[in-house]
């Protein structure tokens, strides 16, 4: 009999012998496996944590004691656990189950999370809530090694130990992050079991102690000098000096022995730490030997791994930005790259392989890496930041504080920016250019394609440039053939793809060639032909462009793969209320809420950003006639304006250029 497919509630797993947990943990294992191999997701760090998950549940008072998870890409066991094991084929999918711990889904995921190092900091949070409304219940943290490269967790330890808060952190060290973990802690961690040489040492020692009479003292001074070794070099001093009890480490596949822990320290109360070791990948070969490529799947052969088919595209963005690097990385010594844990997914890691000297991988500490970004910069280099766009807003404070205050040449290339699709909320880079907008000094250039990112990089590289520079680009193919070498851009100019009347539409990224297909659409429809301009400069805009195109047509549409609130749109609407523009302004991009994942071009459709749904607001302003006539004459006269303004700069009036003239109008209210 099936003890996963009977089982009604976590709570029955407490009645479970030993036996009936194993069971049922290779149970959950196989449903993980069917789902994940049809579905696709986060793999391999699932398959790690069955045991423990199963444990977890089998020893703790699921949902009112809380289990926070840390990151929570590790969570599809729990969801299978919790009830939502007949919907696992739709994580991920629009409407589906989140591939993260989602509250509006279930009262079993207490906390939101899919980026790292939150845990401990939530955790105390919960601690403190419970403790003020006297209410009884056990707040349980299942924290990676990868998430302990995150500053935000020492925080949150330095709080816990001094506050002396029930509260049990379980830190699954399992050597890896997405990723190896890098850095001083992680190898501090992976080399916690005894080295051999120092076993060999120490069963001599014994030996030999056992010739003595007096044996039992001189052993028990063997003891304490043992214990003074470990304290040196065992991660439990670090937690014991901030005042958290050290338990570990132990095999965290063992489930029996996890119960019996974990049933242990479910008694004890205050602040405590028990170290776990995992395995990615644990009960399927293929990932067991390589966690890295089962990290996160697409749909697969659950028989052989081999990924399914898909149609032929071009290469990702990340790869052409990737290979990009490398070129120029030999072309500049110069040029420095760092990552925050993600030399992979952001298609660093061949110029980390061929350049290892100038690549440096800081673990998943973005503030950190924002802030090392800066002084590489003040020391005379040319550093490459390249973080997701989800991730940068980690180092928010110091692009402020550090790099633009100073204004140094930095580089921030912002992956997966946009929409991101199954990921979800949590991942989606939709507000880079609204944060980034706000900053003085800063340049924020969003190409249109893979030809145009490879042009802007080596710009941004390679020339004399002052101040940072912001480079956003999506997650996906690239819509062109990639050309060889690197193709001249004129720095900070628009330009304009095709020309019509009456509408202007400026798009940026992503959003060109679905407004080129919307112009298309719309002219099959009207028979009238719209102008698109690629409008990859957001700061600085190009003004003098703008200026033209104000002076020209009647309705000014934006688009772009960003929150409308502080976008782009937003301000060509405040310049040209500055320019006492009279004709329409139209602006499409991201509403003000969070997206839900779904597939991309699924999202765009639900939000109108699609080419349809582009042509349709198209066509609706070429057919509106009144708004046509009315701002016929209110267009004169913004002309007559423009006229004069060009007028005077002849005549070297104050204002040098008509962008210059534009920049100074301020509103009149």
């Amino acid at each position: 009999m099936s003890l996963l497919k009977s089982l009604k509630s976590p709570s029955e797993l407490h009645d479970f012998t030993d036996e009936q947990l194993v069971q049922f943990a290779d149970e959950v294992r196989e449903h993980l496996l069917d789902s994940v191999s049809q579905t696709g997701g986060h793999f391999a760090s699932n398959l790690g944590v069955v045991e423990l998950t199963v444990a977890l549940h089998a020893v703790f008072d699921t949902p009112k004691d809380k289990l926070i998870w840390d990151v929570s890409h590790q969570i599809y066991p729990h969801k299978i656990i919790t009830g939502r094991a007949d919907r696992m084929t739709t994580i991920r999918t629009r409407h589906g189950l989140s591939g993260f711990s989602a509250p509006t889904e279930s009262e079993y995921d207490v906390f939101l999370a899919a980026h790292a190092s939150t845990s401990i900091s939530a955790a105390m949070g919960f601690a403190c809530a419970r403790d003020a409304r006297g209410e009884d219940y056990k707040v349980v943290t299942i924290t990676g090694d990868g998430a302990m490269t995150g500053g935000l967790c020492y925080e949150g330890l330095n709080h816990l130990g001094g506050s002396k808060k029930d509260v049990l952190i379980i830190l699954n060290d399992n050597r890896w992050a997405i990723s190896r973990t890098v850095g001083a802690l992680s190898r501090y961690l992976t080399n916690i079991m005894t080295d051999e040489r120092y076993n060999k040492l120490r069963k001599e020692v014994w030996e030999l102690t056992g010739r003595f009479k007096r044996r039992e003292k001189i052993r028990a001074t063997v003891r304490r000098l043992e214990h003074s070794f470990k304290a040196l070099v065992s991660p439990g001093s670090l937690f014991e000096d901030l005042g958290l009890r050290y338990f570990g480490p132990i095999d965290g596949n063992n489930l029996p022995l996890l119960r019996k822990t974990l049933t242990e320290l479910k008694s004890i109360g205050g602040p405590r730490v028990l170290h776990i070791l995992t395995k990615k990948g644990a009960g399927y070969p293929l990932a067991e030997s390589d966690a890295l490529k089962y990290y996160a799947v697409t749909p697969f052969d659950r028989a052989t791994g081999k990924v399914h088919p898909k149609p032929k595209t071009n290469p990702a963005y990340t790869k052409v930005f990737g290979d990009a690097l490398v070129e120029l990385g030999g072309r500049n010594e110069l040029l420095n790259v760092i990552t925050a844990a993600m030399p992979t997914g952001s298609g660093v890691i061949d110029f980390g392989e061929k350049f290892p000297e100038r690549f440096h991988d800081v673990g998943i500490a973005e503030e950190h890496a924002t802030c090392f970004a800066a002084g590489m910069a003040a020391g005379g280099v040319r550093p490459l930041l390249v973080i997701y766009s989800t991730f940068m807003q980690r180092g928010y404070d110091q692009m402020i504080h550090d790099i633009a205050l100073q204004n140094l040449p930095v580089v921030v290339c912002m992956d997966r920016a946009g929409l991101v699709g199954a990921d979800g909320p949590t991942h989606h880079g939709t507000f880079d250019i609204s944060y980034m907008q706000t900053i003085p000094n800063v340049t924020i250039c969003v190409p249109k394609d893979g030809n145009e990112l490879r042009s802007m990089l080596r710009y941004a590289v390679e020339e004399e440039i002052t101040g940072p520079i912001t480079m956003r680009y999506p997650r996906g193919p690239v819509p062109d053939t990639i050309n060889e070498g690197f193709a001249p851009i004129e720095w900070g100019k628009w330009e304009i793809l095709r020309e019509g009347e009456t509408v202007c539409v400026l798009a940026c990224g992503t959003m060109v060639g679905n407004s080129l297909r919307a112009a298309d659409i719309a002219l099959k429809e009207t028979g009238r032909n719209i102008t698109v301009v690629n409008a990859r400069f957001i700061k600085p805009l190009d003004e003098e462009m703008l200026l033209r195109l104000a002076n020209t047509y009647s309705v000014i549409m934006t688009v772009e793969e960003n929150a409308l609130m502080g976008g782009f749109g937003s301000t060509v609407s405040r310049r040209m209320h500055e320019l006492d523009f009279h004709g329409r302004v139209i602006n499409l991009g991201l509403p003000d809420k969070f997206i839900p994942h779904g597939s991309i071009e699924g999202l765009w459709e639900e939000i109108g950003l699609d080419s349809k749904s582009i042509a349709a607001r198209i066509t609706e302003a070429l057919t509106n006639g009144k708004a046509e006539r009315k701002g016929f004459f209110k267009r004169l006269t913004f002309k007559r304006q423009s006229e004069k303004q060009h007028k005077d700069s002849a005549s070297g009036a104050p204002g040098a250029t008509a962008a210059e003239d534009l920049a100074s109008v301020t509103t009149d209210s």
